[in-house]
């Protein structure tokens, strides 16, 4: 089946997202920072704010889990915006080239609704996308959970067997994969340009 349609998630593989590039200057100490990120303001806790949950809420609940902790638990989505700290330009320049040809581009993203505004704003090629982008704090589903791949494919009339679906999480991409979608995955070495070319996209 011929390939239509690219789908992009957007941390880790076009935007550069990391709570230590603000918490790492914050500690200036690497264990206490990775204790914190593991054991307080753990991945699990961000998702829920990805999931739709206010990050009001998010930040109240964890408080009063760990009210010793109260002061760095605020400084998380008060400082968010550090955290992203630049786009990936090599995969952005591959995003941009897509843009000129005849493929859709999609975006399926893990997000607050409450945060993506910024990246949407302070980042041109998302405009690149016409607003075909799925975020997950808005429809209150978050993958690995095949109910958002089903939304993206009913709103926007797409066939899993006409697209690529792009992500640095294995979860993800396993989903998507069992979809029926062609998939790629993120590592620091892949060669993103290679793999769409051997998926005979046309760059």
């Amino acid at each position: 089946m011929e390939i239509k349609n690219i789908i992009f998630d957007f941390g880790g593989v076009l935007m550069d997202w990391n709570p230590r590039y603000f918490f790492k200057d914050y500690f200036k100490d690497d264990e206490k920072m990775e204790y914190f990120l593991e054991h307080i303001a753990q991945d699990e806790w961000n998702i829920e704010q990805d999931r739709g949950r206010s990050l009001a809420e998010g930040t109240a609940i964890q408080i009063k889990k760990f009210p010793e902790w109260e002061k760095e638990i605020k400084a998380y989505y008060d400082n968010w915006t550090v955290m992203l700290k630049s786009d990936i330009p090599h995969h952005v320049a591959i995003l941009r080239k897509l843009a000129n040809t005849d493929y859709h581009l999609f975006g399926l993203t893990n997000w607050s609704a409450e945060t993506f505004p910024y990246a949407l704003e302070n980042y041109d090629f998302f405009q690149l996308f016409d607003g075909k982008i799925v975020v997950s704090g808005t429809e209150k589903l978050i993958k690995p959970d095949p109910k958002i791949w089903h939304i993206l494919l009913e709103r926007y009339n797409l066939q899993a067997g006409e697209s690529v679906f792009i992500d640095d999480n294995p979860k993800n991409i396993e989903a998507a994969r069992s979809l029926g979608f062609h998939t790629i995955q993120i590592n620091p070495d892949t060669d993103l340009k290679q793999e769409l070319t051997d998926l005979g996209v046309k760059l």
